[in-house]
């Protein structure tokens, strides 16, 4: 009994100095915000975009992407922003979602604006291979005999916007997502990278490429590892007169099911055209919002844990 009183009065002092900001390892903290703050209710919001360039030693050549910097990027010096990439379908380019085809700009300042959706860095890869656009073939999402573009933009280019740009680095606050060809390639480059991407999505994608099952999400998927699984985040969508995508990605659905990958699949009136793509832009970037959301609540818990995890050391030195 003698020997406890002095650790108790001990503990008493410790934790006393600690509520007094004396020792602030152990002070209670507030959870921390990850994601930056949302724009104010009054604020306007004045998305623009740029087409970058930077050398591709993966691809032995110039590479361009397109990118919308987000709302309070210049004014908040210190905030990091969450990442999105978008990827184009066949016959495109990195200015296809900025454009009017994809008016990817208006549907983020709606979301900026309603709280949906984190300000986040956007980045609209090249897709193409060295064969460049062309309406007689899609892009080629896979490290092939015409250029490695699966490697280029899922960790090259990730690493060329990290450089250049106040990113998150945890793989839980980075996007990628895409149309049609774009919507496979998403799946492909993020499946073959989740180090570095742990939200996926596709709009009327396909699953099953001709190069084999090692560039077929729906077969390739199979072969991650289960931690990985467990981070990842699919959002599938697709229109009911795009008869092929839709049964596609109704198997694609039940696969992830079956290897208890979280996802949501839905599908709206509709068909392969940039219509049903402007339109439902909208619901993939609410789901991206929700997970960035959710990883935030996540990582805090990590954070409290670890706190805890300090004071049980405390705790046990006094012993």
């Amino acid at each position: 009994m003698n020997s406890f009183r002095p650790k108790i009065l001990m503990l008493v002092s410790v934790l006393t100095l600690a509520s007094c900001d004396y020792l602030p390892g152990l002070q209670a903290q507030p959870t921390p915000n990850i994601l930056p703050p949302q724009p104010a209710a009054n604020e306007p919001i004045a998305l623009t975009y740029e087409i970058e360039s930077y050398y591709s030693p993966i691809m032995g050549e110039n590479r361009t992407y397109g990118v919308s910097l987000p709302p309070g990027y210049v004014e908040n010096p210190t905030e990091r922003y969450p990442v999105i990439f978008l990827l184009h379908g066949g016959h495109g380019n990195p200015k296809d979602w900025f454009e009017q085809k994809g008016a990817a700009l208006k549907t983020l300042t709606k979301l900026y604006a309603s709280g949906k959706l984190s300000p986040s860095i956007v980045i609209t890869p090249d897709g193409n291979d060295d064969r460049g656009s062309s309406a007689r073939w899609d892009p080629q999402y896979i490290d092939g005999p015409h250029g490695k573009v699966s490697t280029a933009v899922g960790n090259e280019l990730v690493k060329i916007v990290q450089s250049r740009y106040r990113t998150i680095p945890n793989p839980d606050f980075w996007a990628m997502g895409g149309l049609s060809s774009g919507g496979w390639g998403a799946m492909n480059v993020g499946l073959h990278n989740l180090n570095n991407f742990s939200i996926l999505f596709s709009h009327s994608g396909y699953f099953k490429d001709k190069s084999g099952p090692q560039n077929s999400p729906i077969s390739y998927v199979d072969t991650i590892p289960p931690e990985a699984k467990k981070r990842l985040r699919v959002y599938l969508d697709s229109g009911t007169s795009d008869t092929e995508e839709l049964e596609q990605a109704k198997d694609f659905t039940q696969v992830l099911k079956q290897q208890k990958i979280y996802n949501m699949f839905r599908k709206y009136p509709g068909s392969h055209t940039w219509t049903y793509w402007r339109q439902h832009l909208a619901d993939s970037l609410t789901f991206v919002g929700e997970q960035f959301q959710l990883s935030q609540i996540a990582h805090a818990t990590d954070i409290s844990l670890e706190q805890k995890n300090n004071k049980n050391k405390l705790w046990f030195w006094m012993k």
